[in-house]
This record gives structure tokens, C-alpha cells and sequence, in this order.
């Protein structure tokens, strides 16, 4: 089942107060948002990416480096409350009646999650086209820890499992895989988003797998000098980066 035309939307709001100016805010030399803008650009099955902001200054950095600004997110969808589903709604309603034509599939790219390549990408559309009764695909990882092995919860003063109805485990390599959802993507088919009303997870969704090193996600300023330095050092590389 075809996803063509797919739309891309990168998500980015002017007023973060974790971390101040993230969107813009250099990463290995770039502005954080021009990585996705870049991934988004350097996959053949995007045919249409764009930029949703109600920030003239993050609209002008986006145009510096390549990306379209052709809408001005509403103020009521740049709030911290503001759900992030409908923020992408918005976003294809607004191109489909700019472009007059319909999208078959929409890709939302997260700034805060530059570390999913143009192949995760392919990978998401390939399964997604191939399992028709699939609404999404959401990227995934697997933390260092096994929530299943290591996470408690007290109760009433005591350590107890965080799962109680899990097998109890001898051997830490007996315990089956957990996966987080690390916000490297998602994408939708075009219906199935347009008729969410609360909570994407009412759907069914395949996971993509993304290495847990490239999950990274950068809402404190700890978190992105230290993306920072394992990109300077080589410890970790984005492909739009060159050498």
C-alpha cells in the first residue's frame, strides 16, 4: 500500500523553558534544528518536509539552512500543553490546502531527536507499506537497563517489582528485550492521524529499531553538551555531517 506523497513535519516552538532556544541552539556546528532538516532532505521517500513554528526567529534559521516555513503555527498549538498529535494535524491540514493535494502518510521528526538516519527512515515507510492493517510506525530502542531485571517500586516500605506478574528471572540473559519509545519518528498513515482524538498509542503500531547511543534526546542542556562532545569526538556520528 503506497505512502506517496509522504510529508515530513519538523515541530519546533519558540518557547522552551527547559532548555531556552534548543531549536537554534548550536550542535556540532549546526543549529539543532537544521539536522533534521537535513535527514529530511537526504530521504528520496520524503516528497514533502516543512517546518511548523510560531518563531520568526527559528523560521529564519530553518530557511538558512534549506527547510520551508509556508505556515505560522497558531499560538494555541505552541504552548507547553499543547499536544504534540495536534500540532501535526494542523501542520497537514495547512499543506494539503496550500498544495491542494492530499498526503497519503505524514512523518514527524522531532529536532530534540536528531539521531534517526535517512535509512530508519526508509526502513519505516518499507514496513509500514507492507502491513496494510498498521496505522504508524514509532522508532524504539533498547535502554541500557532491562526495566523487567532491575526496576522496583516500594510498597509499603518494602522493595517490590515494578511488574508484579513477571516471571521471576534466574539469569539476566533470560529476561525477553524491552524497547522505550525514544521519539526518533513516527509515522503515520494519513486517516488514522487525522481521526486521533487524545493518544496516538489507541492504534496499532510496528516499532522500528534505532541503536540506544543514537536515541538521544536533548531537552537539558547536560544531555546536549554531552550529544555535543561525542559528535566533536567521533563517538558518535550523523551522516549530514561529513567527515
Amino acid at each position: 500500500m503506497s505512502l506517496r506523497p509522504l510529508l515530513a513535519v519538523i515541530p519546533a516552538r519558540g518557547g522552551s523553558k527547559g532548555l531556552p532556544g534548543k531549536n537554534i541552539r548550536p550542535l556540532a556546528g549546526l543549529p539543532l534544528i537544521a539536522h533534521s532538516i537535513r535527514c529530511a532532505a537526504a530521504c528520496p521517500e520524503i516528497d514533502r518536509a516543512v517546518v511548523s513554528t510560531d518563531s520568526e526567529e527559528i523560521a529564519a534559521v530553518a530557511r538558512a539552512h534549506g527547510g520551508e516555513v509556508p505556515f505560522r503555527r497558531p499560538a494555541e498549538l505552541a504552548t507547553d500543553t499543547a499536544p504534540m498529535i495536534a500540532v501535526v494535524q494542523h501542520a497537514l491540514r495547512e499543506v494539503e490546502r496550500l498544495d491542494d493535494r492530499r498526503f497519503e502518510a505524514v512523518l514527524l521528526l522531532d529536532p530534540t531527536s536528531p539521531g534517526r538516519f535517512p535509512e530508519d527512515v526508509a526502513a519505516a515507510v518499507r514496513v509500514l507499506a507492507q502491513t496494510p492493517e498498521a496505522d504508524g510506525v514509532v522508532g524504539v530502542s533498547r535502554p541500557e537497563f532491562n526495566p523487567l531485571w532491575v526496576c522496583v517500586v516500594e510498597k509499603e516500605g518494602w522493595m517490590a517489582p515494578l511488574i508484579a506478574d513477571v516471571p521471576h528471572y534466574t539469569r539476566r540473559q533470560d529476561v525477553p528485550p524491552v524497547y522505550r519509545v525514544n521519539a526518533t519518528l513516527y509515522l503515520w498513515r494519513r486517516d488514522f492521524l487525522l481521526g486521533v482524538q487524545s493518544s496516538w498509542r489507541h492504534g496499532r503500531h510496528l516499532m522500528l529499531e534505532v541503536p540506544e547511543k543514537r536515541a538521544v534526546h536533548l531537552d537539558e542542556a547536560e544531555e546536549f553538551e554531552r550529544t555535543d562532545l561525542l559528535l566533536r569526538a567521533g563517538f558518535l556520528t550523523f551522516p549530514w555531517l561529513g567527515a
